[in-house]
């Protein structure tokens, strides 16, 4: 593919080398009522013979590179040059002799100098190969740095996925820890139908987790069904205290979020709000667009002072949505309506 992309850069050029050349010598030869076509048809064979020449240097240069020079390289590509000159100044001479570009002023055999014509074309060659070998050299320069950047774009994004997943990883642990501990105390506390329920749970949103492994974003709707699935499970444990609701506006449920990336801020609303209260309290989890953005809002009963120091869960959110968007994308705590309120805005992409 490359080498038919330098070709076709070639062709294109000779052509118009050859045109443009033709043009010149038609305007200084006005006068002489020379033929048009057959004029502009002389220039475009001579140079587009150059086409071979071209591919010829290009191989030669990949072969006897002249960066850094070296006295075996720059010979060959002298005899290159020189051959490739004489041989193209005899080529100009015959399509000279066949197509009679100038009619009846055009010279016959018996009328060339040869070693005049080579005299005066050879050292034209020489400069049309410098020329092309140092665009042959720009175009491979140009390649490689192309390639570097792809490469380095690519790894780029390696390591951002390799960071992501790590994160993510690092999260489940702490997830788990935290279930079974609750799942712990509620068999402690004689309450088994309800770690029954929990365990069903936690089965589910494992299933979850594992299903998506290695996603780095997921529809709104799948994360909110995993939402609504650990709300139902962690209501097991509060029956009495606690209350929730998820509410997803029309159309948001496609838009593409990164993976459990609302699974550590409904954990934190339950643990440090509705567990630490003695009174009955609230979960709402609301999400929408708003021209290009998404927001998502989760408010919760309690205080921010219940969670004074900022956990590996709200760490691990911070760094994985700097990771994914860079300041595209905000997210922050604060007190509201004597509760606490997370909110979280992301650009808009939506699955197809």
């Amino acid at each position: 593919m490359k080498t038919r992309h330098f070709l076709l850069i070639a062709a294109a050029f000779w052509t118009v080398f050859g045109i443009v050349t033709g043009i010149l010598v038609w305007i200084s030869m006005l006068s002489h009522g020379h033929s048009v076509p057959r004029l502009l048809g002389y220039f475009l064979v001579v140079w587009l013979a150059w086409l071979v020449p071209t591919y010829a240097i290009a191989r030669l240069a990949r072969r006897f590179p002249v960066v850094p020079p070296r006295p075996s390289s720059v010979l060959v590509h002298v005899a290159a040059a020189t051959g490739i000159a004489i041989a193209h100044a005899l080529y100009e001479v015959a399509m000279m002799l066949w197509l009679q570009p100038y009619d009846r002023m055009t010279s016959n055999l018996s009328q060339v100098n040869f070693g005049s014509v080579l005299f005066s074309r050879v050292p034209l060659e020489w400069i049309l190969y410098c020329l092309v070998l140092g665009g042959v050299l720009a175009f491979e320069y140009y390649q490689r740095y192309h390639e570097r950047a792809l490469l380095a774009a690519q790894l780029e994004r390696s390591l951002a996925d390799a960071k992501l997943h790590a994160l993510e990883l690092q999260l489940q642990p702490h997830f788990l820890f935290n279930t079974l501990n609750a799942i712990a105390g509620l068999v402690r506390s004689g309450r088994n139908e309800q770690a029954v329920t929990m365990i069903a749970g936690l089965a589910d949103l494992l299933r979850y987790s594992l299903d998506h492994a290695g996603r780095q974003r997921v529809p709104l709707a799948e994360e909110m069904d995993m939402v609504e699935r650990y709300l139902e499970i962690e209501n097991a444990r509060f029956p009495d205290r606690m209350s929730f609701r998820v509410d997803v506006a029309d159309g948001a449920g496609r838009a593409l979020v990164p993976n459990l990336i609302l699974q550590p801020l409904v954990e934190n609303a339950v643990r440090h709000g509705i567990a630490g209260m003695a009174a009955a309290g609230t979960i709402a989890v609301e999400a929408g667009r708003v021209g290009d953005r998404l927001h998502i809002r989760l408010r919760n009963s309690g205080s921010l002072a219940a969670a004074p120091v900022e956990g590996i869960g709200l760490r691990n959110t911070r760094e994985r949505l700097r990771t994914l968007y860079g300041d595209a994308a905000v997210f922050g705590l604060a007190a509201a309506g004597g509760g606490v309120l997370a909110i979280l805005d992301l650009p808009w992409e939506q699955t197809s």
